[in-house]
C-alpha cells in the first residue's frame, strides 16, 4: 500500500491543527509545529480507535479528521497529565 504526497500533507496538516487545538484546550498553548503535528496524529490513532466503540464516529471530509484527532489528542494530553501527576 503506497501513500501519495497530497495523503502525508492532509495528515501532517489535520496533526499540526489537531495538536495546536489540543494544546490550547489542555496546556493553554501549543507544542511547536514538530509537537503539534506529533500530538495530533497520535491523537488520530486513539481516536480512531476509541470514538467509533463509543458510538461517536461521524462522516467523513476534512473537517471531521480535525474534530477526531483534536478528541484524541486531549483524550492523550488528559493522560500525560494524569500520568506525570502520580
Amino acid at each position: 500500500m503506497s501513500m501519495g504526497l497530497g495523503s502525508l500533507i492532509a495528515i501532517l496538516i489535520v496533526g499540526a491543527i489537531a495538536g495546536w487545538l489540543a494544546g490550547l484546550m489542555v496546556k493553554g498553548s501549543g507544542f511547536g509545529l514538530l509537537g503539534n503535528i506529533v500530538v495530533g496524529v497520535v491523537g488520530a490513532v486513539i481516536a480512531g480507535f476509541l470514538l467509533p466503540r463509543l458510538g461517536l464516529g461521524a462522516g467523513g471530509g476534512v473537517f471531521t479528521a480535525i474534530l477526531h484527532a483534536t478528541a484524541g489528542a486531549v483524550i492523550l494530553l488528559v493522560l500525560i497529565r494524569l500520568a506525570k501527576s502520580v
